[in-house]
């Protein structure tokens, strides 16, 4: 636990805010499971104070939003267009987008 540098930095983690019936959340989850990757996914249908809180960081009341560690990701063409110009590995390894 006293190792503070950033060699092999675990990768941030990915949180998704998302509704019951959102099928580009279905399809954000997907990309990422076909990945690999795990999520904490937050659902703003059952949380009133969840949908709040993504409405402050985001100032978008869509969904999903992806965040990768504390950058905003936006939604799911988002999170493609940053894999398709090969800025998505960066950040998940820590770097910046």
């Amino acid at each position: 636990m006293g190792d503070n540098s950033t060699q092999g930095a675990a990768q941030p983690p990915i949180t998704l805010y998302t509704s019951a019936i959102c099928g580009y959340c279905v399809a954000a989850k997907n990309f990422l499971q076909s990945r690999g990757l795990a999520w904490d996914e937050v659902r703003i249908d059952l949380d009133p104070d969840a949908r709040e809180r993504m409405v402050a960081r985001t100032r978008r009341t869509s969904v999903p939003q992806i965040f990768i560690g504390e950058v905003h990701v936006g939604g799911y063409d988002d999170l493609v267009a940053l894999h398709r110009a090969g800025k998505l590995e960066p950040l998940l390894s820590g770097g910046a987008a």
